[in-house]
């Protein structure tokens, strides 16, 4: 009779084992999903914080164009186009990020660096573990129990 009741509960408890890893396989790729959603939503913000910085930045070179050019013309003095060279390349850059293939090309650069540089990727002293972090927490709720007293 004892063996038949150890085989039951051995099959039991073999079912909640495998109910268990279901579980925290479910739990798993939830996260994966919800972080890969964060992180889609955060590219998207990025996106059009840079389309709406070119609106602006767009009408500001716009009117420094119109500007010094006027005033290069009417004085007779070149050299006062001059900053319109590095506004020129920011406007370029700017036009890049929010329309052209600046996160393609970034994606690209980061996929590299991960395949042929994974030394850069490292840490300072490593992954954290649980031991690392528990002492951490521990050598913090003793810091803050001797400064209680």
């Amino acid at each position: 009779m004892g063996f038949v009741l150890s085989k039951s509960m051995d099959a039991n408890l073999k079912r909640q084992q495998e109910f268990m890893l279901h579980n925290s396989r479910l739990q798993m790729e939830r996260q994966i999903l919800m972080q890969n959603q964060m992180r889609e939503r955060q590219m998207a913000m990025q996106v059009a914080w840079s389309r709406e910085f070119l609106k602006y930045f767009g009408a500001f070179f716009a009117v420094t164009t119109l500007g010094l050019t006027t005033g290069a013309i009417k004085k007779k003095k070149p050299f006062l186009v001059a900053p319109l060279l590095p506004l020129g390349f920011i406007l370029v850059y700017q036009v890049d990020a929010a329309y052209g293939t600046l996160v393609y090309r970034m994606r690209g650069e980061a996929e590299s660096i991960m395949a042929s540089e994974r030394q850069r990727l490292e840490m300072p002293l490593g992954m954290p573990t649980f031991d690392s972090i528990e002492k951490e927490r521990r050598s913090r709720s003793s810091l803050g129990s001797i400064l209680e007293k």
